[in-house]
């Protein structure tokens, strides 16, 4: 039902915008995060966006990472500049939210990740 898109080779520094078509009759009415997990670690969380458009966001991206949602289209975006090694990660996007924005726990829809590499 979610489906994220927008991943690739950026050499650091460069843009990448990531992209969740969510196929949810009722998705104005859920809140949205984005997640990422690199090689050996656990699935970390980077940004969130409520359904009334709040957002939130790791230490590690904000200024430079910025969330969004476009209702009409069903759509959530993850806008990466000044991207950095350590932002190497499979990126997922999830749905429905029903405890702490930024625990993997609190939400209900996943989609499959898409790959961001980041190049020095």
């Amino acid at each position: 039902q979610l489906q994220a898109s927008g991943g690739g080779l950026v050499q650091a520094g460069g843009s990448l915008r990531l992209s969740c078509e969510a196929s949810i009759r009722t998705f104005r009415w859920y809140d949205m995060g984005w997640f990422r997990q690199a090689p050996g670690k656990e699935r970390e969380f980077v940004a969130g966006v409520s359904r009334d458009a709040v957002t939130y966001y790791a230490a590690s991206v904000k200024g430079r990472f910025t969330i969004s949602r476009n209702n009409a289209k069903t759509t959530a975006y993850l806008q990466m500049n000044s991207l950095e090694r350590g932002d190497t990660a499979v990126y997922y996007c999830a749905a429905d939210r029903s405890g702490t924005y930024d625990s993997a726990q609190s939400y209900n829809y996943w989609g499959r990740g898409t790959l961001v590499t980041v190049s020095s």
